[in-house]
């Protein structure tokens, strides 16, 4: 049976001192049931930090990014085994914002995730579509050639170790949410195209999380649905109530 998973992508929000005061918050107010995985992905100043600060708790530790090559001449960039040298495991690919600012490809995410998986690292892989293409009902072909382009050269065995995050671009920081039902839709699409390329064990133990606008008034509702798995979730991972709140209704 599949876990619910709750994570906290920070993004570019929370110096030093503010970090350590929401993982305290986060400490005091989380509930202690490990039924729900609790993951935080802070700025990378504050990743070891956060990794030892967490040390004994159920509150994981993920990095937002990471680059494709093992190590080099890449001035700013961030090395899987890096990551992996500080004890976090877990790392967010593909987020929209990183497709869109930052120009990353379907090729080049590919890559990050091969990287990632050759240290045991787990992926959170998002995918989405944008407003266009929901507006001109290609928001499934969109997603398809997200997973294909992304994800469907792993194999069965590889699979394990991806958690998926489906986030409408749309929704994203713009206080726009799908509704319950298209979340659902959505996510079973995915599991769907899933099952069709491997086979039902591998969609059925995979993690699916929702991502665009997730509050503690909508939570409830859209993670009942029984293809979504829990979010990955943005402004409100910023304020340690309304997260509490969150990670609550995936219970």
């Amino acid at each position: 049976m599949r876990n619910k998973i709750v994570a906290g992508n920070w993004k570019m929000h929370k110096t030093y001192p503010e970090t350590h005061a929401l993982l305290d918050e986060l400490i005091e107010k989380l509930p202690s049931g490990k039924e729900v995985e609790v993951i935080v992905a802070p700025a990378f100043t504050n990743l070891a930090s956060a990794v030892a600060h967490l040390d004994g708790t159920n509150i994981q530790v993920s990095a937002q990014n990471m680059h494709q090559a093992e190590g080099g001449a890449f001035t700013g960039e961030i090395s899987a085994q890096m990551l992996k040298s500080i004890g976090v495991d877990t790392v967010i690919i593909g987020h929209s914002e990183r497709r869109h600012y930052f120009h990353e490809t379907d090729a080049v995410l590919a890559d990050k995730v091969n990287t990632a998986l050759r240290h045991n690292m787990r992926v959170i892989f998002c995918i989405g579509e944008e407003l266009k293409d929901r507006e001109n009902k290609q928001y499934l072909n969109v997603i398809f050639n997200q997973l294909t382009d992304g994800l469907f050269h792993l194999t069965k065995e590889q699979m394990a170790n991806i958690v998926i995050a489906y986030e409408p671009v749309w929704a994203i920081g713009t206080g726009e949410t799908a509704t319950p039902e298209q979340a659902q839709e959505m996510h079973a699409f995915i599991r769907q195209e899933i099952e069709r390329k491997y086979d039902k064990k591998v969609a059925d133990n995979i993690a699916i999380l929702y991502g665009g606008s997730v509050k503690p008034s909508n939570a409830k509702e859209i993670f009942s649905k029984p293809d979504v798995d829990g979010g990955l979730i943005g402004g409100a991972a910023l304020v340690a109530d309304d997260f509490t709140a969150i990670v609550n209704a995936a219970y």
